[in-house]
């Protein structure tokens, strides 16, 4: 087998149910969930310690998951059953708020960083998010599992929680951006509840 095939010289690239140009909207939304998965590939070779397998554990997990997200949204017209389902995000959902449990009080926006380790994920939470406008972007215009929009959506947020994990674990502090004002609160002292 060849890695390369030619067919795609002339600018244009196969999908389940046709071909398109290589910038059509789809292919930028896909193609940028795959660079999302890279770079969280690359914050797992940081993440190899012991005190961190359960994160490492779970983005691997995730990063199949991504490959779901793409393959769905490379379907074009078929009816074809999409593999992200709603239990994804609710597997996201309860890692966030178990991981929330794990890290400092939050009040204020943070800088992204502290240790090599956060800021890979912090990295990985930017590509994470253009990738979800991305998949805003196709849905405008085209048909698709719009699943994966609450999956990408979902996961930045899961990657933003267990940056700060990673960081709270190595006694990293986060960095407050120091002209934030207290933008995250409880939500019973939102309502003047005790």
């Amino acid at each position: 087998m060849k890695l390369y095939t030619k067919t795609g010289d002339k600018g244009q690239t196969s999908l389940v149910g046709g071909r398109v140009d290589k910038n059509d909207v789809r292919v930028e939304a896909y193609g940028t969930i795959d660079e999302a998965n890279s770079v969280i590939g690359w914050a797992m070779t940081l993440l190899q310690d012991e005190k961190f397998r359960d994160i490492y554990e779970e983005l691997q997990r995730i990063q199949h998951e991504l490959f779901d997200c793409g393959g769905d949204l490379a379907i074009v017209g078929e009816k074809i059953p999409y593999k992200v389902k709603a239990e994804m995000v609710t597997f996201l959902e309860e890692r966030i708020d178990a991981y929330i449990q794990q890290a400092p009080p939050l009040e204020r926006f943070i800088l992204p960083g502290g240790s090599p380790q956060a800021a890979a994920l912090h990295m990985a939470r930017t590509v994470t998010r253009r990738a979800e406008r991305c998949v805003v972007a196709l849905m405008k215009q085209q048909q698709t599992n719009e699943v994966v929009l609450q999956y990408m959506n979902r996961l930045s947020d899961y990657l933003f929680a267990i940056a700060r994990v990673v960081n709270a674990r190595l006694h990293v502090k986060d960095v407050e951006y120091e002209r934030s004002a207290i933008v995250f609160r409880d939500k019973n002292e939102k309502k003047g509840e005790s």
